[in-house]
């Protein structure tokens, strides 16, 4: 099926109504320009925004979480949990969930980049994963050193905030930034250098490394400290019940990915199918998990694999994307349909697991019988969809596993010279426009264990990604800010059709003496 999407947007935005700022981070709220919404037009295809639309996204920055700041407590927007100042008094319409997604439509000259990072804490003499005690630590030693905001979750330390970057904790303690919306690539490594410096000068006084890679390589999953969390708690009890693999991916995976904003919904179609028919080259590109419990995993990409077997209801290739009818509603329809985790009221999480938000936007949701979703709970639940490119008010790139420095400059450089070039952009739509849905899916489920060497067609996947890298290096010389050396990692690895896994492997096998332990050198930040 061709990959061409239909020439018109039939849900859009004015921007002089919704000003959506570049919100990767989920900092910013539309809620200083709504005001005015009322009296100006907002289409989505449908009708005007409901009441309950306009109230929820007046809120958008009001939220549940506390920020500490220069020695007492204000409340800062923060995601998730966000939370509601206002209770619906009338229910969330289908057109307001699709509103929510065609606010982020914004003019090329607005369009930002949001990278996001995670990494492995560990005890330098140990090699133990770092436990919470030592990350609270280290969380208040960064905020006081160099000026970040706390966010805490009842007592708990649970992130950082300094304008619009972000730190937080995945379930198992892997520390993550979720980087500010930035114009260049050149800001965008500044920011990982930044960031990597100020981790590092406070971890190094107490002992603590961090490691770049997708799979914890060393330790099982009872050893992994467990976060005081409120959603991941929820989300432990769910996990086992939807798949084998759902604990592992909470607490032992590290991944790096880039959100990308888009103009209208034709571009976001685009892009969107563009991301997953080549997602499974960039899994490939950026492979570097083939360890687990001390001992080679058989996979290049065990994060990747891990995915296959969390929960099918919310993960995958969305083959429905390449459908002629698919847009923001079709995504709205799918979201829905995805099983929820949780509520957030009161401070608190409110277990809701497995149940509907159709049922949620009707009243009749069983953990909170007679209330309605505001947009905070929609956006909410988008965060728990897990595919491997994710619809927000931009689109997120999933498919990349964790890696050292220069790598995480290279994930954003490779999506931005693809989708941020329009000629890169269609060349890629062309390409890969004959693609069936089963080549799509057997290059998803066979790349995490044979990366480049996945047999396509006539040859090897590894042609088809020296086509890719290239089409990525021309569309960063089109836009002009002299960023092409941000791919030479990807470079070297198409050139050579070694992946990055493939050389820890040899390492492994050869000067490492068949031990897991040197990784944690090899791969420290």
């Amino acid at each position: 099926m061709a990959l061409i999407s239909r020439p018109s947007s039939l849900h859009c935005v004015r921007t002089e109504a919704i000003q959506s700022k570049a919100r990767h981070d989920g900092v910013n709220s539309i809620s200083n320009t709504m005001g005015t919404a009322k009296n100006k037009e907002i289409c989505f295809g449908f009708r005007p925004a409901s009441q309950s639309f306009l109230k929820a996204a007046q809120s958008w920055s009001m939220d549940g979480t506390e920020v500490q700041k220069r020695g007492h407590w204000v409340t800062v927007a923060a995601s998730p949990p966000t939370e509601d100042a206002v209770i619906a008094t009338e229910p969330l319409t289908k057109e307001d969930l699709v509103g929510y997604l065609a606010s982020g439509c914004k003019p090329k000259e607005n369009w930002r980049i949001g990278t996001e990072h995670e990494k492995f804490g560990f005890e330098i003499e140990t090699l133990r994963p770092m436990n919470y005690a030592q990350i609270a630590e280290l969380l208040h030693g960064i905020s006081e050193r160099f000026d970040w905001d706390k966010i805490m979750e009842g007592d708990n330390i649970i992130g950082l905030k300094q304008g619009k970057q972000s730190i937080s904790l995945e379930p198992g303690g892997q520390f993550e930034l979720s980087g500010a919306p930035l114009e260049t690539l050149h800001q965008t490594c500044a920011e990982v250098n930044s960031h990597l410096y100020q981790v590092k000068a406070v971890a190094e006084e107490m002992g603590i490394g961090f490691l770049g890679i997708g799979f914890q390589p060393k330790w099982k999953r009872e050893d992994i400290p467990v976060m005081p969390k409120g959603r991941y708690e929820i989300m432990r009890n769910y996990m086992p019940k939807v798949g084998t693999l759902g604990l592992d991916m909470m607490f032992r995976t590290c991944t790096v990915q880039v959100n990308l904003d888009f103009h209208s919904e034709s571009d976001m179609i685009r892009k969107f199918r563009a991301g997953l028919a080549l997602q499974p080259i960039a899994t490939a590109l950026f492979a570097n998990s083939p360890f687990t419990e001390g001992k080679p995993n058989g996979y290049l990409s065990m994060r990747s694999q891990i995915w296959t077997d969390t929960d099918n209801n919310r993960t995958g290739m969305l083959p429905f994307v390449f459908d002629d009818s698919f847009g923001f509603e079709q995504y709205v329809d799918y979201a829905l349909d995805v099983p929820m985790y949780f509520v957030y009221r009161k401070k608190k999480y409110i277990d809701c697991t497995g149940m509907s938000f159709r049922d949620f936007m009707a009243g009749k949701l069983p953990c909170l019988p007679g209330e309605y979703p505001t947009l905070n709970d929609w956006e909410n639940h988008l965060t728990t969809i897990f595919p491997e490119v994710r619809l927000k008010r931009y689109l997120e790139m999933r498919g990349a596993d964790g890696g050292p420095w220069r790598r995480l400059c290279a994930l954003p450089a490779f999506w931005v010279g693809l989708l941020y070039d329009e000629v890169s952009l269609q060349s890629v739509l062309d390409m890969a426009a004959d693609w069936t849905p089963e080549e799509r899916a057997m290059l998803r489920n066979k790349v995490p264990k044979s990366g480049l060497k996945t047999p396509f067609r006539d040859g090897l996947l590894k042609h088809v990604a020296q086509e890719v890298v290239k089409l990525a290096k021309d569309g960063l010389e089109r836009r002009g800010f002299k960023e092409t050396g941000f791919l030479n990692e990807v470079t070297e690895v198409v050139n050579t059709g070694i992946t990055p896994a493939e050389k820890l492997l040899e390492l492994y096998y050869g000067k490492w003496g068949q031990s897991v332990d040197p990784v944690f050198e090899e791969l420290l930040y």
